[in-house]
């Protein structure tokens, strides 16, 4: 697996980014209320049913998402540096799944809310902090076959994304059960 660069450990972020940033950081933040409140209104029966073809528990998934916005924002830094995401492959995301669930599956709806509020705060204001150069640069990503892909493509593609694709597939889950 890639060596995961801490946010304050490569070239500081800036005081303030660009327009296409700060346009970034609202849809994350826009995802991450939605999954937070969804979360909010679940009984106790619907945080611990099981999400048909993955397995995990709804509680243990929004934990998830909340628990991998750090590392999502720390491969992103990678980008920003004009280096490669080396040994992210598919194999080594389904392990950190996987032990995620099995750390977390107790996980209270408060816990995992806070980790959310928390977690997506900070990578919102750290993409905000990017400047249109810095979301323009790119690099290989071997979890995607080492395809050379932007910052802003990867930011889109993960923390952006990670919360409403998981919105939507606890939302097929429970209204599967229902």
């Amino acid at each position: 697996m890639t060596t995961v660069v801490s946010l304050t450990s490569e070239a500081p972020l800036t005081a303030k980014g660009g327009r296409r940033a700060d346009a970034l950081a609202e849809r994350l933040e826009q995802g991450a209320r939605a999954l937070e409140a969804l979360a909010a209104g679940l009984s106790d029966a619907q945080w611990q049913a099981r999400i048909p073809g993955d397995g995990r528990k709804v509680g243990v998934v929004v934990h998830h998402v909340a628990s991998m916005y750090p590392l999502e924002m720390q491969l992103s830094q990678l980008l920003v540096a004009g280096k490669p995401i080396t040994g992210v492959t598919w194999d080594v995301v389904n392990g950190i799944n996987a032990e995620h669930a099995s750390a977390n599956d107790t996980v209270t709806k408060e816990a995992a809310i806070a980790l959310l509020r928390q977690n997506s705060a900070a990578a919102a204001a750290a993409i905000r902090a990017l400047p249109d150069d810095e979301l323009d640069r790119a690099a290989t990503v071997s979890l995607n076959d080492d395809a050379p892909l932007t910052c802003q493509f990867f930011l889109e593609d993960h923390p952006v994304r990670h919360s409403y694709h998981h919105l939507a597939t606890i939302r097929r889950a429970l209204a599967a059960a229902a």
